[in-house]
């Protein structure tokens, strides 16, 4: 064993690397989050840790500790190692760990719980994370009881009580584990008691609650009417508990706690992008607009890419608790290299939410939809003709109409972080059908498809992100002016294949510019992995294409990018920083007016790609 001592001061020195040999039973990364002495950030800027020998000497009992709790009594610290880095200014810190052999568990017994549906029974057993023959974990088995309880009290038993017993088994190295049951009394919802609300009524409280005073009394009810109330973004807290539980009452009075937040909400941000360089955008938002829970904004935006105005509205509890009704007003300009175009209308949405997971929608939008093409565009009299297919005044290259249309989407997601999945899956389906029912200058059918699915390959470490993206619009009639400019198909930019940027894969006119398509396919792979800390790193395979007719999909014409990237954590998403690579570039593509050189772009922006 070896320390540095006399060098400098105690606390002067930062730790300049901290590693571990021997560790191949836990979690590296755990084990280091779980002890004081912490390795500096590599980061000019990040946060410097200074090595202290008590603490130091504390972490060496930590680890034990750690180990014990994890089913290996006789781990321990074989050797360590504290000496001066080549610069003289910091240390680094080498731990040598002996894990021994682990206490596994030699069985698991559930006493008393008979009381729940066999099925469900038989559910809870599967799913309890030890296992026989694993290491006896005592988080493991902190779980699985607080599994055993949830269970009961999901069951009509809410004083219901679990006692773990662990017991010597034939083996000296095995432990037999019993799980024994007291249910208690069986119990039903009783009157409901509401405190702390001021200016949202009691019935608005109420009717977001999923159980009634009769109703079999179950956990997972009075965490989903809790979860409801935090969704309606009105209670800084909102809490549902049993009153006079001591008494074990058959009908069980139910007290729901909140207090209010300020429903007033104003925000103001500045913004940059690779892709629309400066960015301003204000909102305002009311929670309880003119009470009953409803809920009304206006948003508006600035930047080079698109700008406007948009007016919401929403009536939760639109007849059933599942249901709500939308509306929204919009004014909004987006600016693409081969045209811009001005949107101004309404949409009414009715959408179903079944749970946090899942839920759907249908939607009646009525817009005036204007397009112009760009001068360079314009002026290239060989492409008269293409303009009056596409819909185009070819004398003022603009396109009007009015858009009519009807709308389903229908969204579900297993993913376990919005910001930053680790595990999991999306899926989002959108449909959309213009004029005929509901007639209209424009007349489409368009349908698309977004799959995402997030793969843990090391721990949370490390995650294989997979994306992939099919769109298709149909118009009716082989007219192009049936569509909109504004609903074409547009790839490349930050979130999608990365050589390019925003608005650049995409069929182009005679003079090089992008016009967008009827039909796309796109998909992303990506490796996420922990560097250290809070900064992570990624590398990714990005492809796919536009082309100009519906149904014209070719695998042979896919443009493909890849390329490297950096992630810092925050609490409003990663900060994301890629560099995306051509494969395959594209023959023609103008890009700032110029013929396109670079077959590289940079990306900067907050969130994950997908």
């Amino acid at each position: 064993m070896a320390v540095v001592s006399a060098c400098k001061e105690e606390g002067t020195m930062t730790v300049h690397s901290l590693k571990f040999q021997g560790v191949h039973v836990v979690d590296e990364a755990r084990l280091k989050d779980a002890l004081a002495t912490k390795q500096s950030s590599k980061i000019p800027w990040g946060r410097k840790t200074y090595f202290n020998r008590s603490r130091f000497d504390a972490d060496l009992k930590r680890i034990q500790a750690f180990y014990q709790d994890r089913g290996f009594p006789d781990a321990h610290v074989a050797n360590f190692d504290v000496k001066l880095n080549d610069k003289q200014d910091a240390v680094d810190v080498t731990l040598t760990i002996a894990e021994g052999d682990p206490v596994t568990v030699a069985s698991i017994e559930f006493v008393g719980f008979d009381v729940i549906p066999p099925a469900h029974f038989s559910d809870l057993k599967s799913r309890t994370p030890l296992k026989v023959g694993q290491p006896r974990d005592r988080q493991l088995v902190v779980s699985a009881h607080e599994m055993a309880v949830n269970e009961l009290r999901d069951h009509g038993y809410p004083y219901s009580k679990v006692s773990t017993a662990e017991d010597a088994a034939a083996n000296a190295r095995q432990v037999a584990l019993t799980f024994t049951a007291e249910p208690g009394t069986l119990s039903h919802f009783g009157p409901v008691e509401i405190t702390g609300n001021k200016s949202v009524s009691d019935n608005v409280i109420r009717r977001e609650l999923t159980f009634k005073p009769g109703d079999l009394y179950r956990r997972s009810i009075v965490q989903e009417s809790q979860r409801r109330l935090y969704g309606l973004e009105l209670f800084q807290f909102a809490n549902i508990e049993a009153i006079n539980s001591e008494l074990q009452p058959a009908e069980v009075p139910t007290r729901v706690s909140v207090a209010e937040g300020n429903h007033q909400r104003v925000n103001f941000g500045l913004g940059y992008g690779t892709e629309e360089t400066g960015r301003a955008d204000g909102k305002n938002h009311h929670l309880n607009f003119l009470g009953g829970a409803r809920t009304a904004g206006a948003h508006l935006r600035l930047s080079s890419l698109d700008r406007g105005l948009r007016l919401d509205f929403n009536q939760p509890y639109f007849f059933r608790p599942h249901f709500s009704l939308g509306g929204e007003g919009q004014q909004w300009y987006t600016y693409t290299p081969a045209y811009r175009s001005i949107v101004t209308g309404v949409k009414a949405t009715l959408t179903h939410r079944q749970n946090q997971r899942t839920s759907w929608s249908i939607s009646l939008t009525s817009e005036h939809d204007s397009s112009a093409i760009a001068n360079d565009v314009l002026g290239d009299l060989t492409l008269r003709t293409a303009l009056i297919a596409l819909g185009l005044d070819p004398r003022t290259g603009s396109q009007n109409g009015t858009l009519n249309a009807m709308g389903f989407d229908f969204q579900h997601s297993t993913a376990d972080n919005v910001l930053n999945a680790h595990r999991g899956y999306q899926l989002a389906f959108h449909a959309e059908q213009a004029g005929r029912l509901v007639p209209g200058t424009f007349n489409y059918y368009a349908a698309s498809i977004d799959g995402r699915h997030y793969l843990p390959v090391i721990g949370e470490s490390v995650v294989l992100a997979s994306r992939l993206q099919l769109g298709n619009i149909r118009p009716f009639g082989q007219d192009q002016v049936n569509v909109p400019f504004a609903k074409k198909y547009f790839l490349g930019g930050a979130t999608s294949i990365r050589g390019w940027g925003r608005y650049e894969v995409s069929p182009l006119s005679g003079s090089g510019l992008p016009i967008g398509g009827d039909s796309m396919l796109a998909f992303s792979e990506e490796i996420r992995a922990a560097l250290r800390g809070k900064l992570g790193g990624v590398l990714f395979l990005d492809g796919g294409n536009v082309w100009e007719r519906s149904g014209g999909f070719s695998l042979g014409d896919l443009r493909y990018a890849i390329g490297p990237g950096l992630r810092y954590a925050t609490p409003i998403g990663p900060i994301r920083f890629d560099v995306g690579y051509q494969i395959n570039p594209i023959n023609g593509l103008l890009v700032n007016g110029e013929p396109q050189r670079r077959r590289w772009r940079l990306h900067f922006s907050i969130g994950q790609a997908y």
